[in-house]
């Protein structure tokens, strides 16, 4: 049987490729979730894209296949400097988000402060707007730290991410 990495290699970079296989694969056999996320640190970008599309379907489908690596998604992954990998770490905090500790939790809001600041593509900043601002409901901190964030990114020439930071901002 093919690898993982090598089923996730090829075909058009916009594409899922074999992504749908591989998870259905590793929910069949989840010994092999491991191989999986080992390929987040594949040299193939569209690789790392079609493992981040994985995560997000395996953690739908059985979430308890990711609890173990929680502290590697917020040391180790959170440093791949590809958007796909930070939108979808934005998506997986807030599934995740009542299987963390305080620590992780605290460390998941700093990727998210991070990239709010400092990412231009649209859909990092609207999934992380997304899960900060659900989060500042019950944090008034990071409520005064996201306001002035949203207010920049309401003005943003990109309609999806203004129009986000906006009904963010209305909520608030």
């Amino acid at each position: 049987m093919k690898s993982i990495e090598a089923q996730l290699t090829g075909g058009h970079p916009n594409s899922l490729g074999n992504t749908i296989e591989v998870v259905d694969r590793i929910l069949a056999k989840p010994e092999l979730f491991d191989e999986l996320f080992h390929c987040y640190f594949s040299t193939d970008a569209v690789v790392r894209l079609r493992v981040s599309n994985a995560m997000k379907r395996i953690a739908k489908a059985n979430l308890n296949l990711l609890l173990p690596y929680l502290d590697q998604f917020l040391e180790d992954i959170s440093k791949i400097d590809q958007a796909s990998t930070q939108w979808t770490l934005a998506q997986l905090f807030l599934v995740l988000e009542n299987h963390m500790t305080e620590t992780q939790k605290v460390k998941a809001t700093g990727i998210m402060q991070h990239n709010l600041a400092n990412h231009d593509d649209w859909i990092v900043l609207n999934q992380t707007m997304d899960t900060l601002g659900r989060w500042a409901k019950n944090d008034q901190q990071l409520g005064k730290w996201l306001q002035p964030h949203l207010e920049r990114l309401a003005s943003d020439s990109r309609k999806s991410v203004a129009k986000k930071a906006g009904k963010l901002l209305d909520l608030m």
